[in-house]
């Protein structure tokens, strides 16, 4: 399995965080199984057979892979997918809108020369490519993505910007443990920042809050000095750890032990 990430260009710099594309060759018989906390924003994404906008689901996202395959994604700016689909995040089903059903035109389009651009770029011959590294084919499909997505001439959003400047402040601030104080620095009520995430993530501004606060906890009991439990939940603003830990479970989908233990297994395991 290989992952590469690319940043895009500055022109679309405003709508896209950065490309992500996946190739893997599984043996006979063998899956991968992926776990994700998915970031708080959507995601465009092309395969050989399937191409569709994916906001973030509410818990851990999971998918299986076997054989052989690769994916063209595309990580949006927290707020920018909602401009492609012309409706609330919160109406998205969670298998996703595919590219022809988006307000955006020439979604079709679009898929099929990322495709042909993967094929002509000797996607195929850089299949096992080194992780992280970009190849002709990689820049071919990043090339057909932008002179699509310029070509649409998005004009600006004030509220698709203010969305992804809230994300950025509880993404960059762990402080910001309480919608009220997030509204305040902001400079809007509790009820506008409520749409606001709700209409261009999915879900409201506590999920946004609790989605880092968990991505930080998984983070930190996988540590080679792991915090204590109790520690880190009266860190993370938890006002015990019953309910640290039935959020992480919802979340993550196993307790914070188990997950302790099983960070704990893999290090072993590497070490040996």
């Amino acid at each position: 399995m290989s992952l590469t990430r690319v940043f895009p260009s500055q022109q679309v710099a405003s709508i896209v965080r950065h490309y992500w594309i996946p190739r893997w060759n599984i043996a006979d018989g063998a899956q991968v199984r992926q776990n994700v906390l998915d970031y708080p924003a959507m995601n465009l994404v092309i395969e050989a057979d399937d191409a569709r906008l994916y906001r973030a689901l509410r818990g851990r996202s999971t998918r299986t892979l076997t054989g052989s395959g690769w994916a063209f994604g595309v990580l949006l700016q927290p707020g920018a997918g909602r401009r492609l689909l012309d409706a609330s995040a919160r109406s998205m089903p969670a298998a996703g809108v595919p590219v022809e059903r988006l307000a955006a035109p020439h979604g079709g389009e679009v898929a099929a020369a990322v495709r042909d651009a993967y094929a002509g770029g000797a996607g195929e011959a850089n299949h096992a490519g080194d992780a992280g590294e970009a190849n002709a084919a990689d820049h071919a499909m990043i090339a057909a993505f932008e002179s699509w997505l310029v070509g649409l001439n998005l004009g600006p959003d004030p509220d698709a910007e203010r969305v992804r400047d809230i994300v950025t402040a509880v993404e960059s601030d762990r402080s910001l443990l309480r919608v009220d104080a997030l509204a305040a620095q902001f400079g809007i009520g509790v009820r506008r920042l409520q749409r606001l995430i709700t209409e261009y993530v999915g879900f409201g501004p506590k999920w946004l809050i609790q989605r880092y606060r968990l991505q930080e906890a998984a983070h930190a009991l996988a540590d080679v000095t792991p915090p204590r439990i109790a520690d880190l939940a009266a860190a993370l603003g938890y006002a015990d750890q019953a309910h640290f830990g039935r959020e992480f479970k919802t979340v993550v989908g196993t307790t914070p032990s188990e997950y302790l233990a099983e960070a704990s297994r893999v290090r072993a395991g590497d070490e040996s």
